[in-house]
């Protein structure tokens, strides 16, 4: 009798296991299909209605700034990791924004190294609270490291320290370099960087001042 006492208590132990499983199972499905009915696809229109509802433009920070696209910006945001951008897409994104890079008329690409640090070294620009017009930093430092003395910088991108020393200053290297700061995208589809050239966040003349940064053997980049 002992025996079989054991044996119907082991099965009902293993019922309520099972009915416990299947209960666990019943509320992980009804949960699922309650997120998914709840799940609200919003269309862009929709996205773009709130953005523009919700800011008001004020100094060079703009509502149209934020809501209006170009192409490579649409391209783009369907692929929010840059690393997995397909290449198709990435070879005429890269191809488009090349083809718009502005050399200097004059063939003078470098400036003062001078100047460059400090446009390296400034993260003020085409905020709310900056006058419209006003000069932007190109805020280098965020992301890259520039010199040995700097000892806070970001590592967003690669190292630029000894650009110019391990790479020449070629007319080749001269070109890319002014490309790839004029607009990243001509050479890295979908790139972190801005296009500083392009999207008028940097003059010419700042442009010419971060070349030299890069490439003067005096720069303490090449240190």
């Amino acid at each position: 009798m002992k025996k079989l006492h054991k044996m119907a208590l082991a099965s009902l132990v293993l019922l309520a296991g099972v009915a416990t499983h299947a209960q666990a199972q019943t509320a992980t499905k009804a949960t699922t299909k309650a997120a998914k009915a709840s799940t609200v696809k919003v269309t862009d229109a929709e996205v773009r209605q709130m953005i523009e509802s919700s800011f008001t433009s004020k100094g060079p920070a703009t509502v149209e700034g934020v809501v209006n696209q170009d192409a490579t910006q649409k391209a783009c945001s369907q692929y929010p990791d840059r690393t997995h951008v397909p290449a198709p897409v990435a070879k005429k994104v890269e191809a488009a924004e090349l083809k718009q890079v502005k050399y200097p008329s004059d063939s003078n690409f470098i400036g003062d190294w001078k100047e460059g640090e400090k446009i390296a070294q400034n993260g003020r620009g085409m905020q709310f609270s900056d006058q419209v017009g006003a000069p932007n930093g190109a805020n280098c430092y965020a992301c890259h490291q520039l010199t040995k003395a700097e000892i806070s910088f970001g590592n967003i991108g690669p190292s630029l320290y000894n650009y110019g020393k391990l790479r020449g200053n070629s007319q080749d290297v001269i070109r890319y370099t002014w490309g790839k700061i004029w607009d990243s995208n001509a050479y890295s589809a979908c790139s972190n960087m801005p296009r500083f050239g392009h999207k008028g966040i940097l003059t010419e003349q700042q442009i010419r001042d971060v070349m030299a940064l890069l490439l003067d053997p005096a720069s303490p980049v090449n240190q």
